[in-house]
């Protein structure tokens, strides 16, 4: 063999790669709980369907001319099959130098990005690891203007395949915003913070102490901010909801979702509907036993379900169709629509119509949210961008009106562009304000003069409900049709089906670009 030492060269280097941070490295990545970078990749990708790409970079150490170790580049690249369907990885090795940058060799993140955006493929990051460091500066002699060649050209990726994210450690600075320059993602129970910059950072800037648990873990990420949409007890859990998650978006803008399973029947008719809405209008209900009773069995994979919780958002499946579905929370203020409620819809808006997907609305939708606390968050500008994402989608859309629809946030069930049908059942009341309130403020006058008020106004209000019958609204031609709640799911199989041959002519890039 006349290349036999080159080759046993080439084997021991990726057998070096193998080998990761080595033993004290891996040690503390399982004292930590976590994975190593190459467990990570063989859970995420269709068994034996990784081809990594960069394997043999890294710092090598020669004695004379021979090779004595390689310490790979901390991080791993390449292409992955997932769900039967090519995608482009990186993964952080934490082993390495902590993930930070100066334990990277050339810019494998931005090779990895240009090949999704290039070859139209999804972009999976696992990452682990802290971003920049100050050893850098020692390494090289001097500072230097932050620039970094992996950033450019993500604002393009956005808006033309799915780009998703799993935070499974300590991601702090770079790696912390590439994890929100996503349509999507996850981190998990124990193991994974998220910060601009870690407690040492906090200590030099504000004397605080605080610990990365404090700092960033899914207290502030998930609850409290929803920086984070999802939540996994385990990495395992993570990398199934990142699967799920792209099952039902296409590769790129370009392409159609794929169809899924078609085993639940399209005119199954659901007894439980009938009921499920009470006749007392302050008697709430479970939202969710709607959904199960309108969607393919057990297909609703739900989206940032800690943060803005009076709407339930989510991408499911309608005769096998992938669709993006929503629906007001009445157990959560009512089902108001509150500032964090509104920035999660609107991203959401932005992930379906970015990506063809028809919008399911099952809307019971008392308002905007008032009162102090939403003023000082600035729930009327809030609003006005509500409004705004809703206008600007192109999906078709269908809302069902389950209940209530009232104020400027009942406007944002419906748009004039694109294939839209709204309808409702029975039990949906509708108006510019609520029967109530709208008393109070509109027969003031006439309330007070009167020889008893409380009397009086609920003469008012009983006069005013009866006319807010559904059927009332339908003779005018102001809802389009009112159905028996148990025609939902034919209805909708039948919509989506519809829509089809309408999305293939929306196909490519939406001219409203998309922001994380």
């Amino acid at each position: 063999m006349v290349w036999k030492k080159e080759v046993a060269e080439l084997q021991q280097r990726r057998e070096f790669s193998e080998l990761m941070g080595g033993e004290q490295g891996i040690a503390e990545q399982r004292k930590r709980g976590k994975l190593t970078v190459r467990e990570r990749i063989r859970l995420i990708a269709d068994e034996g369907r990784f081809k990594e790409i960069g394997q043999l970079a890294g710092a090598a150490q020669y004695e004379g001319n021979e090779l004595v170790h390689v310490r790979p580049s901390n991080m791993v690249i390449g292409t992955a099959d997932v769900n039967g369907r090519p995608v482009v990885v990186t993964a952080g090795d934490f082993t390495v130098r902590g993930g930070s940058a100066d334990g990277s060799i050339g810019n494998k993140g931005g090779h990895a990005q240009k090949m999704a955006l290039d070859w139209k493929l999804p972009f999976v990051r696992l990452l682990d690891a802290t971003g920049g460091s100050v050893r850098t500066f020692e390494q090289i002699g001097r500072t230097y203007i932050p620039t970094n060649p992996v950033t450019p050209g993500i604002e393009i990726l956005l808006n033309q395949s799915p780009v998703v994210a799993g935070i499974l450690g300590s991601v702090a600075g770079l790696p912390a915003v590439d994890a929100c320059l996503a349509h999507f993602n996850v981190m998990v129970k124990n193991i994974s913070q998220l910060f601009p910059g870690g407690p040492p950072v906090v200590k030099a800037a504000l004397g605080l102490d605080i610990t990365k648990e404090e700092l960033g873990d899914e207290r502030s990420q998930v609850y409290a901010s929803g920086t984070v949409d999802n939540l996994a007890d385990t990495e395992e859990e993570a990398f199934e909801m990142i699967k799920q998650f792209l099952s039902y978006l296409p590769s790129n803008v370009w392409e159609l979702a794929p169809r899924g399973p078609t085993d639940d029947d399209p005119e199954r008719r659901d007894e439980a509907l009938l009921s499920v809405i009470p006749r007392e209008k302050r008697r709430t209900y479970n939202p969710r036993k709607i959904l199960n009773a309108v969607l393919d069995k057990d297909s609703f994979f739900e989206i940032t379900p800690h943060y803005g919780r009076s709407r339930i958002i989510g991408l499911a499946r309608m005769d096998g169709y992938p669709v993006g579905v929503m629906i007001n929370n009445p157990n959560r203020i009512g089902g108001s629509m509150d500032v964090s409620a509104g920035t999660k819809v609107i991203r959401f808006l932005q992930l379906i119509d970015t990506f063809h997907l028809p919008m399911v609305y099952f809307a019971d939708e008392p308002g905007f949210m008032v009162g102090p606390e939403q003023q000082h968050l600035g729930i009327v500008r809030a609003g006005a961008k509500m409004i705004c994402a809703t206008l600007r989608t192109r999906i078709p859309w269908i809302s069902v009106i389950i209940r209530q629809l009232y104020g400027v946030a009942g406007q944002c069930h419906d748009r004039p562009s694109g294939m839209f049908k709204r309808v409702a059942w029975p039990s949906g009341h509708w108006g510019s304000m609520h029967i109530s309130g709208g008393v109070s403020a509109a027969y003031r006058r006439i309330i007070r003069e009167s020889e008893d008020p409380v009397a009086k106004q609920k003469e008012i209000e009983e006069k005013l409900e009866a006319l807010s019958s559904p059927f009332k609204t339908a003779e005018a031609f102001n809802i389009e049709e009112i159905i028996d709640p148990r025609e939902t799911r034919p209805m909708i199989c039948e919509f989506v089906k519809m829509a089809q041959p309408v999305l293939n002519t929306q196909l490519g890039l939406n001219p409203t670009p998309y922001m994380p």
